[in-house]
């Protein structure tokens, strides 16, 4: 029971309607993030909804996931994160439309995490950068050469709930898990 425990993420608060299309395991949710090439981070800004599309990095730290973001260090993200750090992040894998015997539908795979974002600074930030890196393909590239590496502010979000939900043609890998 207790690795069964530590191979999900933390309940999100609102149950899944669509039992059957939902993803509990960490690995695949993992997975799922691993081939995103985009997160988008939901906020509060001036008192309305705010979601922005972000390239990211990510890792699992004492069994949290971490997802790391960077952006200029002055503007509306900087000043709705200083406001209010609790962020919402979306990840997905479109896939297709098809018909079905019922209709149209969407074939996807996504992710919804909730979290608390925190600036970093020094060798955070490096770390969170390399993250980043990592993740589009970079993992090489170094941080030495980023010339706008002093104009640049790096987030770490630190993730309290992370669910997902697919919907896949059966037989497709994932499909059904």
């Amino acid at each position: 029971m207790e690795s069964a425990r530590k191979s999900r993420c933390a309940t999100p608060t609102i149950a899944m309607r669509r039992k059957d299309r939902e993803i509990t395991d960490k690995a695949e949710l993992l997975d799922i993030l691993r081939r995103c090439q985009t997160v988008r981070i939901g906020m509060v800004s001036e008192g309305l909804p705010y979601v922005v599309p972000m390239s990211f990095g990510y890792e699992e730290v004492a069994g949290q996931v971490v997802i790391h973001i960077h952006c200029a260090p002055v503007g509306r993200k900087i000043k709705a994160l200083q406001e209010n750090p609790t962020v919402c992040v979306e990840a997905d894998l479109f896939s297709c439309y098809e018909p079905t015997p019922r209709g149209i539908t969407a074939r996807y795979e996504s992710l919804i995490g909730h979290g608390t974002a925190r600036r970093v600074e020094g060798e955070a930030k490096r770390h969170a950068l390399r993250c980043l890196l990592a993740h589009c393909g970079y993992a090489d590239y170094p941080l030495s050469d980023c010339t706008y590496l002093a104009h640049t502010a790096a987030y770490s979000i630190t993730l309290t709930s992370l669910s997902g939900k697919r919907n896949l043609p059966e037989g497709s890998p994932g499909a059904g898990s």
